[in-house]
């Protein structure tokens, strides 16, 4: 179980590539209150108009 499945040479250029920065990218940090301010948004404005399509097919008898 302990074996290496790479040589030492192999190893040795996996590790200079993982470490060489090319990949990585800076990312700004999560913002969860953001998230939830847009999905709030979202559900108030589909709730918002369906209550208008109601109202303007005569299922409610008026907006409020």
């Amino acid at each position: 179980m302990s074996e290496a499945r790479l040589s030492d040479e192999d190893q040795a250029r996996v590790n200079a590539v993982l470490h060489s920065g090319h990949n990585q990218t800076e990312k700004k940090p999560f913002r969860g209150w953001v998230l939830a301010a847009i999905l709030a948004v979202v559900v108030v404005g589909l709730g918002v108009l369906a209550r208008g399509i109601a109202v303007s097919q005569g299922y409610l008898a008026n907006f409020f």
